[in-house]
């Protein structure tokens, strides 16, 4: 079923459902325990960022997710070790995992599986706004979490950021505009995601990307996200100097997403155009 609350609330509701769910998980298992399990697990936050940066293109992190707020179900057979296990035999870069309960049918036992079953580095794709969630993340067997600008204050992002580091995660921050670019930028972001989707209203925009490519700085590993389904997307985004490209729904509404996305890589024959060179 779609969402039935009104668009400009989406990343209000999903944000305050997020602080809710880790109040009560916290009850049930103490920050310090979490703590404790999280050390028998190392990290990879560079493979993350070298899968990125090197290796055949086009260089996509495939996305593991049963539900959007915006097209409702996306499979009902969801498996996603198996469908991550697809992803790695097709050539993916990285992985996605969504773990929020709430609006995405996620669960943390997902990054688990996933964990278990693939060597590709992963991301824990959720609302992360507590240092609870970035240690859940490194214990499930994530390599690196997503931060999002729109969802966090500036002291927040830089705390989260912090916090990824020392745990030895990447930190992939996600920006929508010029504002929020310019909040991650001055909170020292190297991996930024730049959304084609409002996460207000859910509509997708292939110009945000366009738009905020002049802005990034060379030193940046940018990734697009959403909304991207042809070859002309990538490589007019990898001209902009795009390294990598976040793609989820286009595959997981497939019968086989893995063969989708080994299709995908097919047709689009080479890399995608020269990356451009940013100043």
């Amino acid at each position: 079923m779609m969402c039935s609350y009104p668009a400009a609330d989406v990343l209000a509701t999903i944000v305050g459902a997020a602080r809710r769910i880790v109040e009560v998980r916290q009850k049930r298992r103490p920050l310090r325990e979490l703590e404790v399990a999280a050390q028998d697990r190392h990290p990879r936050g560079d493979a993350f960022r070298s899968a990125l940066t090197t290796g055949p293109g086009p260089r996509i992190i495939a996305e593991c997710k049963r539900r959007s707020p915006s097209r409702g179900v996306l499979r009902h057979a969801y498996d996603p070790a198996d469908v991550a296990a697809g992803y790695e035999r097709a050539g993916a870069a990285a992985v996605s995992v969504l773990t929020e309960p709430t609006f995405f049918d996620g669960e943390l036992e997902h990054l688990r599986e996933v964990r278990a079953r693939v060597a590709l580095p992963l991301l824990r794709k959720d609302f992360v706004v507590t240092p609870y969630q970035v240690l859940e993340a490194r214990e499930a067997g994530a390599d690196a979490v997503l931060l999002i600008v729109a969802a966090l204050s500036a002291a927040s992002l830089g705390e989260l950021s912090e916090l990824a580091a020392q745990q030895g995660l990447a930190a992939l921050i996600e920006v929508h505009d010029e504002d929020e670019l310019d909040r991650a930028l001055a909170a020292g972001a190297t991996l930024v995601g730049v959304n084609s989707r409002s996460l207000r209203t859910l509509d997708v925009d292939l110009d945000v990307p366009r738009r905020l490519a002049p802005r990034l700085p060379a030193h940046v590993i940018a990734i697009a996200e959403s909304g991207l389904k042809t070859r002309d997307d990538l490589d007019a985004l990898a001209g902009l100097g795009y390294r990598a490209f976040l793609i989820g729904e286009r595959f997981m509404t497939e019968a086989d997403p893995g063969a989708a996305l080994g299709a995908f890589r097919r047709a689009l024959g080479d890399a995608p155009a020269i990356e451009g060179v940013r100043s």
